[in-house]
């Protein structure tokens, strides 16, 4: 007799303890939700705080860089110093820092650029450009201010940059292009070619 009271009393809580499993399976499954959204938006975040993803529209980074392609910039690449001569960097456009330019640096503060004769030179000293699509047609001379930096497009005579609107803002500056990541048969490390200084 107190065997089947027994059974009978095991029959009788077993759906109790099933509801409060299934509650607890609930709660957990939220709390594990709510914990992979904040990492993903930390981690999202987190990738922001140093990279930048940016669309190269037109031509005027030819042959270095085509149009269509995605860009990866290094966004604390400059956090303590400038850009160095050569350097391929994503600024804000000084008429419109709405828009976002991809040039290379050819000058810095206190620079004093010259173009003629297709050739540009820097502080009196040629420049030896093996990545430029062709040597420039126009002339020009400009002296770089401080807190500035002169950037031309490798596509020279295709190419709205300093030579156009003048030097940008060091403060315009969003960072270092790295890699391009899209489309996959163009990925690549971007080179940084030194420039080359070739005669007085």
């Amino acid at each position: 007799m107190d065997t089947f009271q027994e059974a009978s009393a095991e029959v009788e809580t077993q759906p109790t303890e099933n509801i409060t499993e299934n509650g607890g399976g609930f709660w957990r499954f939220l709390l594990d939700l709510i914990e992979t959204l904040v990492l993903s938006v930390a981690l999202f975040l987190g990738i922001n705080a140093i990279t930048a993803r940016v669309l190269v529209e037109g031509f005027s980074m030819r042959p270095t860089l085509d149009n269509g392609e995605y860009v990866l910039v290094n966004k604390i690449a400059y956090r303590s110093s400038l850009p160095e001569y050569g350097d391929i960097i994503v600024f804000h456009f000084p008429i419109d820092p709405h828009q976002d330019f991809i040039k290379r640096v050819i000058g810095l503060p206190g620079d004093e650029i010259r173009v003629s004769d297709g050739k540009v030179s820097v502080n009196g000293y040629s420049l030896s450009e093996p990545y430029i699509a062709a040597a420039p047609l126009y002339a020009g001379s400009w002296i770089v201010p401080e807190n500035h930096i002169f950037v031309l497009g490798d596509n020279r005579n295709n190419s709205s940059d300093s030579h156009s609107w003048g030097p940008v803002p060091s403060e315009n500056v969003v960072g270092k292009a790295i890699i391009v990541y899209w489309p996959p048969p163009d990925w690549q490390l971007i080179k940084h070619i030194k420039i080359a200084i070739t005669t007085p």
